[in-house]
């Protein structure tokens, strides 16, 4: 029997003040996509942004529906704007930033589950990893490095080849 570890590292910064001038400025741009938000059932927006390599800011916001599962979380339409609009270009880094009106919003929020999949997916379609940049509407925020991090042993396309 042979035992393996998984880890990886990750950047905390205190408040947005802390950041590199162009994340700092992309986590704001996350933050201004929650306005365009639709959650009138769990009242929890989240926006994001991206910064493509060709400089571009594409933003993305959740999308609720009554009938649940048919809602979209901020990360995937970004991922299908972005997807749409320029193909085939690689997402540099990612900001995300949600608004919580049933509680708190100051502290960092990580990709669901299905969206850790589909950032895996962009990250190798576009043979490019993506700087993840979380954090709420204040307080503490976190960088980690590739996206793929947050989903470690993934099922990738190679498996079904």
């Amino acid at each position: 029997m042979e035992k393996n570890e998984y880890q990886f590292f990750f950047e905390t910064y205190n408040s947005l003040a802390e950041l590199d001038p162009a994340e700092s400025a992309l986590l704001i741009e996350a933050r201004k996509m929650i306005l365009n938000a639709y959650a009138p059932y769990s009242n929890f927006k989240v926006g994001a942004a991206a910064e493509l390599i060709n400089s571009r800011v594409v933003g993305g916001s959740n999308q609720e529906n009554a009938s649940f599962p048919a809602g979209i979380c901020a990360e995937r339409v970004l991922l299908s704007a972005v997807s749409f609009l320029y193909p085939g270009i690689p997402i540099r880094r990612i900001a995300i930033s949600y608004q919580n009106a049933k509680g708190n919003s100051d502290h960092p929020i990580f990709p669901c589950g299905v969206c850790r999949q589909s950032l895996v997916e962009y990250e190798q379609r576009v043979k490019q990893p993506i700087r993840l940049i979380l954090g709420g509407e204040a307080g503490k925020v976190i960088v980690i490095p590739k996206a793929s991090q947050l989903l470690p042993l993934a099922f990738t396309g190679e498996e079904i080849q």
